[in-house]
């Protein structure tokens, strides 16, 4: 699928993993962080417009609302760019939501697209049969002054799923046992094309969750095929023409694996590293925690917050632990509060914040103190991901991170 798409946009018959080519983008996007240093380098290269003013989006939320001077100054540094350009995607304080949230959910990226973000967990939108991938600022740069980015051709891997997820089990656990198998490095520059009847069971909010940790493997992208789950999504949310790319029936693959979903257990990523993965069953309910974060471009969608409430409703957080849920974008946050959701995580003793990355990459609303653990649905657990360098992150689904909050340690969502 990813060459079939690569070759479309770089008006080319075909390609080969490893070709080098130029390809015409569809979306190129920049955030608080990365989109400050694009401009920076546009300016310096005598950038004068960009190429489609509705087509660079440009997303504050790592940093926001601004939690302090320097935050600030990044902040509007964008925001005087995009008024200058007369930007039509930038989204801020009140119109804002986590990047790779609200640009599916803004019909922004669609099948068939060719996108690139100064965001390694661009690979998200691959959920809906595109193309997309992280880069670098001044790449970010040169695409927002040119509409056109190069690229290596990747070779793929064909993920094989059958089957259908159990209680409890979402796609979180689908891709931290695909990188537990294979290793942060196991995809390495290559694309995870993911396949197989146990596809259409998934939701596209599953899908969402695969296709961003992509780059926790080390791949390029993670790709879905269109299917009617696709097609259901993006009814009267896309924004341009639906573009379906199918693999061919003797596509090459260097590597074909197979997941039988049906026999997934709720998985955790130990630390420091997304592979150290153990099931719910391996934990023992022996590791004791202080925070939940239950939010970020991986697992802040609607779905996952009715999973937070399901676990959450008529119990209470632990006595010492401290819970916060992050709806993605506005939209997730007014339909969490009408669906009567914000009722039960207060009621059960969490907070509820304004949509932002927050406490993913140690910006703010939820910074871990030396020696503290948190169970987070972010994607990330380095060292020193979510603030000191001697705290620890265990990455988890909605459901576990839930009644891990509830117990006080990490703990299977099926005892309760």
């Amino acid at each position: 699928m990813t060459q079939k798409i690569l070759a479309a946009h770089a008006g080319l018959p075909n390609v080969k993993a490893g070709q080098l080519i130029e390809a015409s983008l569809d979306l190129c996007l920049g955030n608080d962080i990365t989109a400050p240093v694009a401009i920076n380098e546009f300016e310096r290269c005598g950038g004068c417009s960009v190429f489609d003013k509705s087509r660079v989006a440009l997303v504050m939320d790592h940093f926001t609302p601004n939690k302090d001077i320097k935050a600030a100054q990044q902040v509007k540094r964008v925001r005087e760019f995009a008024g200058k350009h007369d930007i039509e995607n930038y989204f801020d304080v009140g119109r804002m939501g986590v990047e790779h949230a609200i640009l599916p959910e803004q019909g922004l990226v669609g099948p068939g697209d060719c996108v690139i973000g100064a965001d390694s967990h661009t690979c998200t939108y691959g959920a809906l049969g595109a193309f997309s991938t992280g880069v670098g600022s001044t790449d970010l740069a040169t695409a927002m002054a040119t509409g056109k980015a190069w690229f290596k051709v990747p070779s793929a891997i064909k993920v094989e799923l059958t089957g259908r997820l159990p209680k409890y089990v979402t796609g979180k656990d689908v891709i931290l046992h695909l990188i537990g198998m294979i290793g942060v490095d196991g995809a390495l520059y290559k694309s995870l094309e993911f396949a197989g009847d146990g596809v259409a069971s998934l939701s596209m909010d599953d899908r969402l969750c695969i296709a961003n940790m992509a780059i926790e493997a080390g791949a390029k992208n993670g790709i879905f095929p269109v299917d009617s789950v696709t097609l259901e999504y993006v009814s009267g949310r896309f924004r341009r023409e639906v573009r379906v790319f199918e693999a061919d029936s003797d596509a090459e693959y260097e590597r074909v694996i197979t997941i039988e979903l049906s026999s997934l257990r709720p998985t955790v990523a130990f630390p420091h590293l997304p592979e150290n993965t153990r099931t719910i069953d391996e934990c023992g309910g022996q590791v004791k925690i202080d925070q939940v974060v239950i939010g970020s471009c991986t697992n802040g969608r609607l779905e996952d917050m009715r999973a937070a409430a399901e676990i959450l409703k008529g119990r209470k957080v632990a006595k010492g632990v401290r819970c916060i849920i992050i709806p993605a974008t506005q939209q997730v946050w007014l339909d969490s509060m009408r669906e009567g959701l914000f009722e039960i995580f207060i009621e059960a003793g969490a907070a509820v914040s304004t949509p932002t990355c927050g406490p993913c990459l140690g910006g703010h609303m939820g910074i871990l103190a030396a020696g503290e653990r948190a169970v987070s649905t972010t994607n990330r657990n380095f060292v020193g991901r979510m603030g000191h360098v001697d705290s620890e992150v265990y990455l988890a689904s909605p459901y576990v991170a839930a009644a891990s909050a509830v117990t006080g340690y990490i703990t299977d969502p099926a005892s309760l």
